[in-house]
Parts: C-alpha cells; sequence; structure tokens
C-alpha cells in the first residue's frame, strides 16, 4: 500500500503554515451571489439576437442592400454595425455568466457544462464568422474592403470570445460545497479544488491551501476534482447504507 503523500497545508485565511497545528474550524461563507437567474439569462438571449440582427444589418450595408449616409463608403458603414454587434455580444455574454454564477450547471458532463458556461463564446463566432465568409467570397467587393472588413470583424470576433469566455465557471457541486461549509484543498496552479488531502490528483504537490468551499471558488477554484467527486458520492453512498442497517438493527 502507497504512503500517503505528506503535504505543506497553508490557511487561505491568515496564509499561515497549519501543517502540524490543530485544523481550524471552517468560518462562516461569504454571501453568495444573488440576483435572478431567469432574468439575466433572458436579457442575455436578446441581447446575443439584437447582435445576430446588428450582424445581418451589416451584411446588407456591405452588398448595400441598404441605402442611407451615402457619404460613407459601405465598408464603413458596416463596421459601425458590427461595432453595435459586439456591444450586444459582450453585455450579453456578461449577464449570461452573471447568471451562472447564480445558478449554476452540474459539471457531471463535462462538455455540457463547458457548452453551457461557454455559450457566449459560440454566440461570438456566430456574430462575426458569417460576415467574413460572406465578404471574402464576395466577388464584386473591392480588396480594401475585404482587407479592413474581415480585419476589423475577426478582431471583434476574438474580443468577444475572450470577454464571453468563463476562465473561472462555478459548478452546482462547488455552490454545494460551499454552502455546506466543508474544508477543502487546492493548489496554487490548479484549476479544480479538492475534497480530501489525500486525493490521488495532489500527490505530485508539495504544498497545499486549505480554506472553506466558499474560499476556494474566490480564488478561482469553482469546480470539484473529479477523483474526489467521486469518492465523495460513495462515502456517502455508503454513509447511508450504514444508517439504514443501523435503524434496521435498532427496530
Amino acid at each position: 500500500m502507497a504512503e500517503k503523500k505528506e503535504h505543506k497545508i497553508v490557511s487561505a485565511s491568515t496564509g499561515k503554515d497549519v501543517t502540524n497545528k490543530p485544523r481550524p474550524a471552517a468560518s462562516k461563507p461569504a454571501a453568495q451571489a444573488t440576483g435572478n437567474a431567469g432574468g439575466l439569462r433572458v436579457g442575455a438571449v436578446l441581447l446575443w439576437i439584437a447582435a445576430l440582427a446588428f450582424e445581418v444589418v451589416a451584411i446588407l450595408l456591405m452588398f448595400e442592400k441598404i441605402t442611407f449616409l451615402p457619404k460613407f463608403e459601405p465598408i464603413y458603414k458596416a463596421i459601425g454595425a458590427l461595432v453595435l454587434d459586439l456591444a450586444c455580444v459582450i453585455i450579453g455574454s456578461l449577464l449570461w455568466k452573471k447568471a451562472n454564477h447564480i445558478d449554476p450547471a452540474s459539471q457531471k458532463s463535462p462538455v455540457k457544462f463547458w457548452l453551457w458556461n461557454n455559450l457566449g463564446v459560440i454566440v461570438s463566432a456566430i456574430a462575426f464568422v458569417p460576415f467574413i465568409i460572406l465578404l471574402l467570397t464576395n466577388k464584386n467587393a473591392d480588396k480594401k474592403s475585404k482587407i479592413l472588413g474581415t480585419a476589423v470583424a475577426a478582431i471583434f470576433a476574438i474580443v468577444a470570445g475572450l470577454v464571453s469566455y468563463d476562465w473561472n465557471p462555478l459548478s452546482k457541486e462547488a455552490l454545494e460545497q460551499a454552502t455546506a461549509n466543508s474544508q477543502v484543498y487546492w493548489t496554487a496552479h490548479g484549476k479544480k479544488f479538492h475534497l480530501y488531502e489525500d486525493c490521488q490528483a495532489l500527490d505530485r504537490s508539495d504544498e497545499l491551501t486549505m480554506g472553506t468551499a466558499d474560499q476556494a471558488i474566490e480564488a478561482g477554484r469553482g469546480t470539484i476534482c473529479k477523483f474526489c467527486e467521486k469518492r465523495y458520492e460513495k462515502d456517502l453512498e455508503d454513509a447511508t447504507a450504514e444508517a439504514l442497517v443501523e435503524a434496521a438493527v435498532n427496530e
């Protein structure tokens, strides 16, 4: 049987080494994000629809299907519409991310979890890539318009995608642990927190930070290690089975 990995444990609250000291009781969690997640998501979707509408307007302006402000070249009018497109995508994505931190998705399905948390990234692509494709494939567009329009739309798509990406997603399971006020562990460069100090994923780590799940979330570790999650579920099942056996014996 492998020996238990010895870690240096640092308190998230004080920053001091508590490896050989009695582990402190969990402090009261900080207030969680509050608000109407459903309302924020509706607002995000409406803004994303508006963004796609502005992209259509940009395409129509580019191909001179809509004619106004005749003093300006079509490409400049199209860029103006793309600016509004960008604003709607970014604001919508910020609302969507805020909603996800109020009512997070489960991390049990990694693909669904990623898609739900980063829907704004997908919208960012849809809001600009079709414009780029249509512009580049348009035989009537001049070289200047193609270069300028493609460059601007590509930059906008990248900016919108970076802003829309949730770099520190929060999972339903992590929020439940924060509510339970449990002590957890995380590493300096890891993206997840761990429920068990002896988790196999921590075998190569010499130093761990210990704190509440709420503190881990604040530190950008908003999801639980898969190994710990499975072990926790098994521990709950075992505890439930033991409780049922004990209840049956005492009847």
